[in-house]
């Protein structure tokens, strides 16, 4: 169904064009756009990855080196950690967003740089979290320098689909091509997909030439008619990365665990929806998050820790949005945070009826509908209606408030 929708997107684009323009040319202007700058992002890349490769594999040996002969094992950990937190923020926090900010880069390619900003931290996270207490409790013997993780294994995870370091994973004993070949022809296809449904969906919905004055009528009429583009932008991306790219990864490297995601297209409850829409993200955050905050707190508290990782999520959610649009309009963020903490704690995994799955699809749809509509409703605005200052109640305040951009 998704291909013939496809195939008629094409063909009313070349219709549209014929009939307006005379020709038959299928133009990609917006991709091209969308995409553009590369040459910064394959350098800004280059920097993060190779800081992530060399800084904390070395600060590790380097620290798991002198640990068990320093007199304070304290003092050198919290020196280590703290330089080390020091030069995280500066090349994986502050430079990427400089990148991003400075060479005012188009929103694509914003995300490729904050979510492979995201993705470096997360990891160099888990390889510090789950090796370096390994390295404290197995003391060497005398005379031999401890133990440490091998450094092709630390590429390897750089690499592999896991946000979770492992010395040694299930592997695959060969590459079937023809698969690789196929779903890279997928991601390619998704990729214009989405192009087709901004195109035709959503760029004549809030374009100026045919926005309408801001009203409860033209809003609600707005988010209604962004359901059905926000719900398939939605099923692209979780095919397109979660399925397309994470499987192409995992059979370039052999790796073998692709439980990527579960059916949560299944799901009666939000919870069980959070808990399989994202496998991968989700072991990170019940692993970092969720189950290290119930042992700091010697497990009194899982109310408070669910609800912290709900935090968490939804401010690197809105970041990474923010980022990549270059606003902040914290729509994502109230979505998550306030609506799914509710419905996460309402709409549990005591609800069973297939009642429950139509709901939790309703709220999908709606849900997608309102991100869609104010967010391009924003875009248009920032445009039309920049900022006139740099204060700070001028950067947090959506411009599509106040703006009114008619023809």
């Amino acid at each position: 169904m998704f291909l013939a929708v496809l195939l008629i997107f094409c063909l009313s684009t070349l219709a549209v064009d014929y009939i307006d323009q005379g020709r038959l040319v299928l133009e990609f202007d917006l991709l091209f756009f969308a995409f553009g700058k590369l040459g910064t992002v394959t350098w800004a890349w280059g920097v993060m990855f190779v800081y992530t490769l060399l800084v904390p594999y070395y600060a590790l040996v380097l620290w798991g080196t002198l640990y068990h002969s320093s007199p304070s094992k304290l003092g050198l950990s919290l020196g280590t950690g703290l330089i080390l937190s020091a030069v995280q923020t500066c090349v994986l926090g502050l430079f990427p967003i400089y990148v991003v900010v400075h060479n005012q880069l188009p929103p694509a390619s914003r995300f490729i740089v904050i979510l492979e900003q995201i993705r470096f931290l997360m990891k160099s996270y888990s390889f510090i979290r789950e090796t370096a207490p390994v390295v404290m409790k197995n003391t060497p013997k005398e005379g031999k320098s401890p133990r440490f993780p091998t450094f092709s294994s630390y590429l390897y995870f750089l690499f592999c689909p896991t946000l979770i370091y492992r010395e040694s994973y299930p592997r695959n004993t060969h590459i079937r091509w023809k698969y690789v070949g196929v779903t890279l022809g997928m991601i390619l296809g998704c990729l214009f997909y989405g192009y087709f449904i901004l195109v035709r969906l959503c760029v004549p919905v809030f374009r100026p030439e045919t926005n309408q004055p801001f009203s409860k009528r033209t809003m609600v009429l707005a988010v209604f008619h962004s359901i059905l583009p926000g719900i398939m932008l939605l099923l692209l991306c979780f095919f397109a990365f979660l399925h397309c790219w994470l499987n192409l990864f995992g059979e370039l490297l052999c790796f073998a665990d692709r439980m990527f995601y579960k059916d949560w297209w299944n799901s009666t409850s939000f919870a069980n929806y959070y808990r399989t829409w994202n496998v991968v993200v989700h072991d990170w955050l019940y692993y970092y998050g969720y189950r290290d905050f119930l042992w700091l707190s010697k497990r009194k508290f899982r109310a408070a820790a669910m609800l912290s990782v709900f935090i968490v999520s939804a401010v690197v959610h809105e970041y990474a949005l923010a980022m990549g649009f270059g606003f902040f309009y914290p729509v994502m963020f109230c979505l998550f945070a306030v609506f799914g903490v509710v419905f996460n704690f309402t709409m549990n995994d005591k609800r069973q009826s297939p009642v429950f799955n139509v709901i939790m699809w309703a709220c999908l749809f709606l849900g997608q509908g309102v991100q869609v509509c104010l967010y391009c409703q924003e875009w248009y605005a920032q445009i039309h209606c920049p900022r006139k200052g740099n204060s700070f109640w001028e950067l947090v305040t959506p411009r599509s408030w106040s703006c009114s951009y008619q023809s």
